[in-house]
């Protein structure tokens, strides 16, 4: 209880709930609520004018009918905490029923959005505290305040569609992002694999290449390229377990910048200009660009895309923008920029997603590319 207490008034919330709950659709929706404020904030100021004097404080009223909204698409739950601490500061300020109607038609509906999108704990915390914020500020209206419960286990029952998507999409995401761990992980293999196998051969033939070495000396070599073939056994081992059922061992070398060029479409533009760069960063630049290639094949067919891939100041960028296309074809996993991202994380770098002015896409790579 105390722990659902803080997340509700103190606690931080980028959840951003409504921003991915309406899609597209967040810009329209958001600046029609703007508008309501807006006009609630001018019928609020204007009944404290008529109220009494006007001595400024309308002012204060005005921006704070209006501020919980402007919050609302960034964090419902920042925008309810604001409204209910302006709702205590304007019942100070207005008497009478002015400030159940203050109540009912700005403060509310902040309440409800909160009853339909966050969990249970949290729900049942703010509709505790707004039932006795409204009956202490206005205790000749206080029976209008037990309307709060009913409010929010309507809206909550409405919502509860909305929230278990929201937890499958999450559980699908997390999901998606452990198989592209393991496919990673998979393809790494090869990689260190290869590094250990050069451990290994150096270290056989170090007698043969290099004069003068005491016994010692090549018991050590001799001591070091087994380690290095045990460990060797041991990420064959580990990839098994790594591999999912019915997968079948690959046996190609996995591939990097120097094949990026075979990934482009006809039509398309490429130019990489990179040089000796590890295996590990070129497999990732070429995992990048296939997926988004791919995606710009099925999401914008007839579209066309520029691949460019070169290092900077010790960074590997990696940039592939697509025109607009036709409407998209579907299919897919879904999961590709989750697949990417995790991709660039493992080098420590950072991955830009976004829409291009001309109705297109571009992906952006910043991998670090260390000592080399």
């Amino acid at each position: 209880m105390f722990r659902a207490l803080y997340r509700t008034v103190l606690g931080p919330d980028r959840t951003q709930v409504l921003t991915r709950s309406l899609g597209r659709w967040r810009v329209p929706v958001h600046a029609a609520l703007i508008i309501y404020a807006f006009v609630w904030a001018i019928v609020a100021s204007a009944m404290y004018v008529r109220q009494v004097d006007s001595d400024g404080w309308w002012v204060v009223i005005f921006l704070v009918t209006l501020g919980p909204y402007v919050l609302l698409v960034w964090s419902p739950l920042y925008a309810w905490r604001a409204a209910a601490a302006g709702f205590i500061f304007v019942s100070f300020l207005m008497a009478g029923d002015r400030v159940a109607i203050f109540q009912y038609w700005t403060v509310a509906p902040l309440f409800a959005v909160v009853a339909a999108f966050y969990s249970r704990p949290i729900v049942v915390t703010a509709t505790l505290i707004s039932t006795v914020v409204f009956a202490c500020a206005q205790p000749t209206a206080a029976d209008r305040a037990f309307a709060v419960p009913v409010i929010a286990a309507t809206v909550y029952l409405f919502g509860a569609r909305g929230r278990a998507e929201r937890e499958l999409e999450e559980e699908r995401d997390a999901k998606a992002a452990l198989e592209e761990r393991a496919r990673i992980a998979r393809e790494m293999h090869d990689v260190v694999a290869h590094h250990m196998s050069l451990v290994v051969v150096r270290c056989e033939t170090a007698p043969y290449r290099l004069k003068g070495l005491n016994e010692e000396a090549q018991q050590e070599f001799a001591e070091v390229g087994e380690a290095a073939r045990e460990a060797i056994t041991d990420m064959q081992r580990l990839l098994g377990v790594l591999r999912t059922n019915g997968e079948v061992p690959q046996r190609e070398p996995q591939p990097g910048v120097s094949r990026i060029t075979e990934l482009v479409r006809p039509g398309d533009e490429a130019e990489v200009d990179v040089g000796d760069i590890p295996e590990a960063v070129g497999l990732t630049a070429y995992r990048i660009v296939q997926e988004a290639l791919t995606n710009a094949t099925r999401h914008a067919p007839g579209s066309k895309a520029s691949v460019h891939v070169h290092e900077d100041e010790g960074v590997l960028e990696v940039l592939v923008v697509n025109t607009a296309g036709g409407p998209s074809r579907g299919g897919g996993s879904g999961q590709g920029l989750v697949g990417m991202r995790e991709r660039v994380a493992v080098h420590g770098g950072t991955l830009t997603v976004q829409s291009t002015e001309d109705g297109g896409f571009l992906v952006r790579a910043r991998i670090p590319l260390g000592d080399k």
